[in-house]
């Protein structure tokens, strides 16, 4: 290994002993291709499976390899009208697996995630019996602190351009605290702890994914 994935490696596992405290179970994978394995692993089949907006999720290769397995996915992008994504996103609620990203993961073990709808971060914190966080470590944060900082500086303004969202970060580079409808920071959850043991889990990746 690389002098980099040697550091990322013992920064996980220090991170993983801080999850562990919080009732979530942390698993480290080297490369892209053993996080989308793992995935897989964790999942029963068959199951129900929905997932919130990621690029790393995507970048990973796992929703094309769902496909390949025996698994009913909720997905919202078959949606045909506003009133068909709100179903979706309900749906989503009662899937046995829910797969997403994590903004910021700190190195205490917290996650740290900002949303416009509200959607990913709901189920996260209540509805799905599972909830799987794939999440590249260059998420690791120091602390809330960074997280919160990290997420809307140079985590949301590369997505805003990515949806084409027309929010001052797209144009400036930077949060400016914005109170557009188009906000893509309404809501900021941190997850300190997992109420029902081992129902969030988390894989860090030694890649750079998503924003």
């Amino acid at each position: 290994m690389t002098p980099k994935k040697d550091f990322y490696q013992i920064q996980a596992e220090g991170i993983i002993k801080k999850l562990a405290q919080r009732n979530m179970p942390g698993f480290y994978c080297s490369t892209s291709e053993e996080a989308k394995n793992l995935a897989i692993e964790l999942m029963d089949s068959p199951s129900v499976i929905s997932w919130g907006g990621s690029v790393t999720i995507t970048e990973i290769g796992l929703l094309d390899e769902l496909k390949k397995h025996n698994y009913t996915l909720i997905d919202r992008k078959e949606a045909k009208s506003p009133e068909e994504v709100r179903e979706i996103y309900l749906k989503a609620f009662d899937v046995d697996y829910y797969l997403m990203s994590a903004n910021a993961i700190t190195l205490n073990g917290e996650l740290v995630n900002i949303d416009g709808n509200g959607n990913r971060v709901a189920a996260l914190i209540y509805g799905p019996k599972n909830v799987i966080i794939i999440a590249g470590m260059n998420k690791i944060v120091p602390d809330e602190q960074g997280a919160v900082a990290r997420i809307r500086n140079f985590a949301t303004p590369p997505n805003a351009l990515r949806i084409n969202s027309d929010t001052p970060c797209s144009k400036t580079g930077k949060c400016n605290d914005c109170l557009q409808d188009e906000c893509l920071c309404c809501q900021i959850v941190t997850t300190r702890f997992s109420r029902i043991p081992k129902r969030i889990k988390v894989i860090l990746v030694g890649e750079t994914l998503g924003y």
